[in-house]
């Protein structure tokens, strides 16, 4: 069992933080001593003890206790846990609600959510849900007003150094190590106020055979950068990885890509993320040479907020598979960096007047709109007239992608406009 695991509070006294909810006479404290917990949502960052707190509660209620995780859940775990909280309230008359705790509530979609409301609003279960995300918009309002909502804080200094200490001497496992705690700075700085964190890195560092082990900040940052390969959602690897999955889609990999999107969903990534980067990659290494991909990039995005997790993986790694065997082209990208420097060079040059609306009598006086030519009233549906001010006449902009649909489109506009912009 992880160290973190083993050192997790059995009682509320042992519990380190969040004085303004369980310190003596804090509201959820009173709520607990008293024996009556509503449905709850705990709000905050990872590692503070949202799921410590759930389980407190289950034990002080002595209640049966599921969970279940919305990454890797659905809505039929979700009725099979209500049934079988519904027949233990049956066999038991009087019994206080089952608890039903979802770990990352937020990843529950829409439908997912709504799966739970008859039985919180029955009393069927009491539900606790953890979420790092706002609630306010990552929870459907109709459950939201069902629960009340605690905000947990980031651990401070001292209780994070309460926690490394209360490792050291009471653990089975590091009380009966020789450890000398000489430097705690960078300990507490990488953890982030993550108490998980915390406890997985002293394990870390007790890996060794050295007697005594004298924990210094060199030591820390060392073991850190040899040995911490975790996927981190606001750390350095949620940028490498991203990463990694986007050089290997415009790549043309479908396995590398593959891959990294399993590292980032196994690591807790938000899907909704990884679809959002999905839609800008369709247009900016794909773009015309395949238009399609950026209608599947955007259905993928609205299917997993319906679908959620963890069905919303095949999503995810259809599209992905599609958009990597996708041709590519970043010619969308190049043409508007080049307007955006032409402009840049060039100013605020002024708009032709024929291409100009003309809503006023003095506006059409003064030559707004005269002379154009509308291109529906021509053969082929186009008239080579000017669109570009005056001194940028002729400067090619898009360049088509060398890519078979591209090169339709190349043929097209060559028919259109001859020489004039050299396709």
């Amino acid at each position: 069992m992880p160290l973190a695991e083993r050192m997790r509070p059995h009682s509320v006294e042992d519990y380190t933080g969040q004085e303004h909810l369980i310190g003596r006479n804090a509201v959820l404290r009173s709520s607990i001593e008293a024996g009556r917990i509503p449905s709850i949502i705990f709000w905050g960052p990872p590692g503070v003890g949202k799921t410590t707190l759930a389980y407190l509660i289950a034990e002080s209620l002595n209640t049966p206790f599921y969970t279940l995780s919305a990454i890797s859940s659905g809505v039929k775990e979700v009725r099979e846990v209500i049934d079988k909280a519904g027949r233990y309230r049956q066999e038991n008359e009087g019994a206080k609600s089952p608890i039903l705790f979802i770990d990352e509530i937020h990843r529950f979609s829409k439908s997912q959510q709504d799966s739970l409301l008859g039985a919180v609003e029955k009393g069927t279960v009491t539900l606790i849900g953890a979420t790092t995300e706002n609630p306010s918009f990552e929870v459907i309002s109709p459950l939201l007003s069902r629960c009340q909502v605690y905000i947990l804080k980031p651990l401070a200094k001292e209780e994070l150094l309460k926690i490394v200490n209360q490792a050291l001497s009471k653990d089975e496992i590091l009380s009966r190590k020789k450890i000398d705690l000489r430097e705690h700075e960078a300990l507490i700085s990488l953890s982030g106020g993550d108490a998980r964190k915390l406890l997985n890195m002293l394990e870390l560092l007790s890996e060794t055979n050295e007697t005594p082990l004298i924990i210094t900040d060199e030591k820390v940052m060392h073991t850190a950068q040899q040995r911490i390969a975790l996927y981190d959602k606001q750390g350095e690897m949620h940028y490498d990885i991203i990463s990694a999955f986007i050089k290997s889609v415009r790549g043309s990999d479908p396995n590398a890509a593959i891959y990294w999107l399993a590292r980032m969903l196994k690591g807790g990534e938000d899907p909704k993320f990884i679809a959002r980067r999905m839609i800008i990659l369709a247009s900016e290494d794909i773009g015309n040479a395949n238009p399609t991909a950026l209608i599947m990039a955007n259905n993928c995005f609205q299917a997993i907020d319906v679908i959620g997790m963890p069905e919303a993986q095949i999503i995810l790694s259809q599209v992905t598979a599609y958009l990597a065997s996708s041709p590519k082209s970043n010619a969308s990208v190049a043409a508007i960096s080049t307007a955006n420097k032409i402009s840049a060079e060039t100013g605020n040059l002024p708009v032709p007047l024929h291409l100009r609306n003309a809503p006023t009598k003095l506006m059409k006086e003064s030559g707004y709109g005269k002379n154009y030519e509308y291109s529906h009233n021509y053969k082929n549906n186009f008239s080579a007239q000017e669109y570009l001010p005056e001194q940028l006449r002729g400067k090619k902009i898009y360049d088509p992608g060398q890519n078979a649909r591209e090169n339709e489109l190349r043929d097209f506009l060559k028919k259109l406009w001859g020489e004039k912009y050299n396709y």
